[in-house]
């Protein structure tokens, strides 16, 4: 195993790695950090841990859609699958806002 330092948003990071796959590790950090800084970037969405689970979403949005004809978006154009993660942002705010107000 290889441990690579990698930045997230400005967050450090120490992650592990089997041999010959730190392109594809970094390549990846690279995608998840640009998606986050664009969310977090529209200031719409606060804290870390919101922005990380509307990053997770977009990107498994774009797998599935990629992924499978048959897959729980295959018939969805991409502007129905935006619609769709906006109404989960719109339902995580919900959630997530009271638990702000305890901290």
């Amino acid at each position: 195993m290889i441990q690579l330092d990698v930045s997230i948003m400005g967050q450090a990071y120490k992650l592990a790695c089997k041999e010959g796959e730190e392109t594809a590790l970094e390549e990846a950090v690279a995608y998840l950090d640009s998606k986050m800084c664009a969310i977090r970037d529209t200031g719409k969405i606060k804290g870390n841990d919101r922005i990380a689970v509307m990053a997770a979403l977009g990107i498994a949005a774009e797998l599935l859609a990629t992924k499978s004809s048959e897959g729980p978006l295959a018939n969805m154009t991409l502007a129905e699958v935006k619609q769709q993660i906006s109404a989960m942002h719109t339902v995580l705010d919900t959630a997530l806002t009271p638990q702000e107000n305890l901290f």
